[in-house]
């Protein structure tokens, strides 16, 4: 019997990462079948066998025996080599799932195979092995890969439906451009009207009729961007931004309206739109004037726990005008958190970062304003000045 160790995928919260939202943000940097499969020493279908659950008390201990029943391909190392019949042991409890067979992907170490690369085990069909083999090579031209991906975006299998989402969101916008006259928008606009299609699909079908539809798309994405939404769904921002590269400012100001002004929102959503802002911001073009996006993203200062995330796109959207404002909110009740303490204190390294050059230059009223409240800060709060400057200095 060979032991295996196999560790779970941590999944980063967007919350944790201030970049664009829908296509890059979330898609581009997860490691994806093809590249899981391709990096792989050894790809074996299983089926389980036995599960033993982990010590209640220590919550260590759990394993689960699988029976390898088809090698796809094997290792280079014919000391580690498996074969049909083969018994596994892997150092994680799976409840309910004897008699089920799955897809492992490993590479070969000194004492065995290391399952971890693939994060989880796959839950196996033919369909997502045909799926994994069949897939262009990441080297192909874009429109081949683009065309492959799109077929699948809606397979019945979910983990390649999935992973589909993932393959389509890696790959370029500019390239995405080249491609749209061979986009199934009707499809898409089908799917994106559909209510049993997954919520997580939402984002990138909204993101794509917005980039390449239609004025006649407009009441689609309204409809699906305002409809209230009760539960999480991954990817929100990208129908967000989709309906606002349509709807220009009518649209978001119906934004506004329904996800920033409307009282019990979970945070969730609002988090969505503010992340469909900053899209909107990289890649909407004159759609909406930067001063209008400013405008919406002041909004989400009276959200504490949004707080820090707008004060960091103010800042970097040089939006001055909140100075004094953020001074003011500077641990007050909601916004006493070191989180948003450090943001307001980046956003004025971030303004006094812009004075001229030139020491003979009056400084900007922008400047003179952030050395007034820092000086105040380094008096009140000197360690979460120093904390906030360390950071801020050393990715500036």
């Amino acid at each position: 019997m060979l032991r295996i160790t196999l560790t779970v995928l941590s999944v980063i919260l967007p919350l944790l990462v201030a970049t664009n939202p829908a296509m890059a943000c979330r898609w581009g940097r997860e490691t994806t079948l093809r590249e899981q499969y391709r990096n792989a020493d050894s790809s074996v279908i299983v089926r389980c066998v036995s599960e033993k659950p982990a010590d209640e008390k220590t919550g260590f201990g759990g394993s689960t025996e699988w029976k390898v029943v088809r090698v796809v391909h094997d290792s280079p190392k014919e000391s580690v080599a498996m074969k049909p019949g083969d018994t596994l042991m892997l150092d994680r409890f799976y409840r309910g799932q004897p008699g089920k067979e799955f897809l492992l992907l490993g590479r070969s170490k000194n004492e065995g195979f290391d399952f971890t690369l693939g994060g989880v085990p796959l839950v196996y069909s033919e369909t997502l092995l045909s799926y994994i083999i069949q897939s262009p090579p990441s080297d192909a031209i874009a429109s081949v890969q683009l065309g492959y991906f799109v077929k699948h975006l809606e397979s019945s299998d979910a983990n390649v439906a999935k992973d589909a989402h993932r393959e389509f969101g890696k790959i370029p916008n500019a390239d995405r451009l080249a491609f749209q006259n061979q986009l199934p928008l009707d499809q898409i606009r089908k799917w994106l009207a559909n209510p049993q299609t997954a919520p997580s699909h939402l984002g990138l079908y909204g993101l794509l009729i917005g980039q390449f539809g239609t004025e006649a798309d407009t009441k689609l994405l309204r409809d699906r961007s305002l409809e209230p939404v009760k539960e999480f769904r991954i990817g929100a921002d990208g129908l967000y931004a989709g309906f606002l590269m349509l709807a220009g400012e009518s649209g978001l100001a119906d934004l506004e309206k329904t996800k920033l002004e409307t009282p019990g929102v979970p945070f969730f959503d609002t988090f969505e739109m503010l992340l469909a802002l900053r899209y909107v911001w990289n890649h909407g073009g004159e759609r909406i004037s930067q001063d209008r996006l400013r405008q919406s993203m002041r909004m989400m200062l009276d959200r504490p726990a949004l707080a820090d995330l707008a004060i960091n796109d103010l800042g970097r959207w040089h939006d001055w005008s909140v100075s004094d404002r953020l001074m003011e909110l500077y641990g007050s009740a909601g916004y006493d958190i070191p989180s948003t303490k450090r943001a307001i204190v980046r956003f004025y390294l971030t303004a006094e970062a812009t004075k001229p050059k030139d020491p003979k230059e009056p400084l900007p009223a922008h400047v003179v304003s952030a050395q007034k409240h820092l000086k105040t800060l380094r008096e009140k709060d000197a360690e979460t000045v120093q904390a906030a400057e360390e950071f801020f200095y050393l990715n500036f």
